[in-house]
């Protein structure tokens, strides 16, 4: 497979995550990330710190590289003990963001004679406060990921999804560094990153008017979705036993761009 175009080049910014913990197994998705700093460029690998949490053996799934291109349906994983340890958590507990170095898990792949093809996503698409003021209340919004641990099994591609913002990104929902999305969010989505995509034309709020062009804008990261709890009865001849349904709402929650910047952030002052 040639990668030509921004919307392919996504669909390797992710890697497969499954971790087994003492109450059962969890797979979510953890994606590349590339801080830049001055002339300095640093690889992590982020996830959401509920997906790595009590995980004492994980993998990660990655597709092999010929050297430059993807070699779909080859995988490659890495099964890694004491999961957790290597991960380090956002410092503000209620923020759900984990980010570990890439280098080191790429060396360790380098020596075992193999190559994998990935896409970093920089930091620098993430947008500042000027580019936050000229998006709009209501955006369209991509996700990439491993919903219920579905992909496509034989070229080992994520699944792309979509919706739009429920909450503006420029605002904090409830005070926190968050904002809501309107999309089908599912266990296995966790971790998975947030864009906006706009391919030919976009929608400028600041003129007006319909821009010809492309739009690509590195929005945050998927924690999990909120779900409405029903009560219902299953009628039997001797007991009226009750049960519980839970319902997913069709909204997501978001923490911004900003949350893993400080991750690193602070995960390299440790280090230096």
């Amino acid at each position: 497979m040639e990668v030509t175009s921004i919307a392919e080049e996504l669909l390797f910014t992710t890697v497969r995550i499954e971790t087994r913990t003492p109450s059962g197994k969890i797979l979510g998705t953890g994606f590349i990330f590339e801080y830049i700093l001055e002339d300095k460029r640093y690889l992590f690998l982020v996830t959401n710190k509920h997906v790595i949490s009590g995980a004492d053996k994980g993998s990660l799934t990655f597709i092999r590289s010929d050297g430059q291109r993807p070699l779909l349906g080859e995988s490659y994983k890495l099964e890694i003990n004491e999961f957790e340890k290597m991960w380090f958590g956002h410092k503000e507990s209620d923020i759900d963001v984990a980010v570990t170095p890439f280098v080191p898990i790429l060396k360790h792949i380098h020596n075992q004679g193999v190559s994998v093809f990935f896409k970093a996503i920089p930091s620098n698409l993430a947008p500042n406060e000027e580019t936050l003021k000229g998006l709009d209340a209501v955006e369209e919004v991509l996700f990439i990921g491993y919903p219920c641990g579905i992909w496509d099994e034989r070229n080992l591609l994520p699944i792309v999804r979509g919706g739009i913002t429920a909450t503006p990104i420029y605002i904090d929902f409830n005070g926190k560094r968050q904002f809501l999305i309107d999309a089908s969010v599912f266990p296995g989505s966790s971790g998975s990153p947030v864009f906006i995509y706009n391919a030919g034309t976009y929608w400028d709020k600041k003129s007006g008017h319909i821009i010809a062009g492309h739009r690509l804008f590195f929005l945050g990261i998927i924690s999990e979705a909120f779900q409405m709890e029903d009560t219902g009865e299953i009628i039997s001849t001797t007991t009226r036993p009750t049960v519980r349904v839970r319902q997913l709402l069709d909204l997501g929650i978001v923490f911004k761009a900003q949350t893993i910047i400080e991750a690193i952030e602070s995960f390299l002052r440790l280090i230096t």
